[in-house]
């Protein structure tokens, strides 16, 4: 029998996975769903062919292609009027074509059925996640229990380096599992002002709550979650794109042209190392 939680120990562990990106900070002990979650914000162009979409304080992107546009995350049920108004001030809806997902927790996944459903786009999501999207019911075990979201039909489970085309772009999956098994990250090339730039879609690597020990529904967690943090510091990128942020300081990076920060993804993965190692170490002696 699932026990539906409250959001609030979801919301303290989220957070902290924000902070390794420097991006939101936390809420008083005991506070609801941080307000940017569900902030609006006006669209913004990033680079090249990106644009923001999503909330003040959870990022959903919108790449255009000459055969449509392809949307990456749809944050929370509670924003999809939002996401709507802000994507048909870029593109029509009914030019999304593909729907990417990061990972199966609400505060991603939670629109996926109802944009799917607005416009008629093809979903795609890590394989490992696949389930959980399709049963709205998050994958794992994690110590603030289940949170559900909306379930929605997924066209295709993708794996590690499988691509997905449309329109001349293509976005390369970079599977980084721990967070939830199917957590995926996204890779692309844009061209900005004449210069490549390697950009990288930052599914989470922090455990935020999950059990490292003894998780019965995910035993492998512990192996995935190093697995991928060897993966991404084998990984070059120009750029990190975050799905936990504050859309204001990303509208005014990308405004003078600052995105490029070549440090910004080990630095990520050494914190994640680090903060990893210590949560471990705390329930391994829990369990004692």
């Amino acid at each position: 029998m699932l026990i539906l939680s409250t959001r609030v120990g979801a919301i303290r562990v989220k957070l902290a996975a924000a902070a390794a990106l420097l991006v939101v900070l936390a809420p008083p002990a005991g506070a609801a769903d941080p307000p940017e979650w569900t902030r609006p914000a006006a669209p913004f162009h990033v680079i090249g062919p990106i644009d923001y979409v999503g909330t003040e304080g959870l990022g959903s992107y919108l790449i255009h292609t000459r055969a449509g546009s392809i949307l990456i995350d749809a944050p929370m049920a509670e924003n999809v009027a939002a996401l709507e108004r802000n994507i048909a001030a870029r593109d029509k809806l009914r030019n999304v074509k593909l729907i990417l997902l990061s990972h199966a927790h609400f505060d991603h996944a939670g629109g996926l059925a109802a944009l799917k459903k607005a416009t008629g786009a093809r979903l795609v999501v890590g394989a490992a996640d696949k389930q959980a999207v399709e049963t709205g019911t998050p994958p794992g075990e994690v110590d603030y229990g289940v949170i559900r979201f909306p379930a929605a039909p997924v066209d295709r489970g993708i794996r590690d380096g499988e691509t997905v085309t449309l329109g001349g772009v293509t976005l390369t999956a970079v599977a980084t599992p721990g967070h939830t098994p199917g957590c995926t990250s996204w890779r692309m090339r844009v061209v900005d002002r004449g210069t490549p730039r390697d950009i990288l879609f930052a599914c989470s690597i922090t455990v935020a709550g999950n059990r490292l020990v003894g998780n019965r529904a995910y035993p492998g967690i512990v192996g995935d979650f190093r697995h991928s943090f060897d993966r991404l510091a084998a990984i070059k990128a120009d750029i990190v794109l975050p799905f936990h942020t504050v859309a204001a300081e990303l509208r005014e990076r990308a405004g003078r042209g600052a995105l490029v920060d070549a440090t910004a993804l080990p630095k990520l993965v050494q914190n994640a190392r680090t903060a990893f190692a210590a949560d471990l170490a705390k329930q391994e002696q829990a369990a004692k």
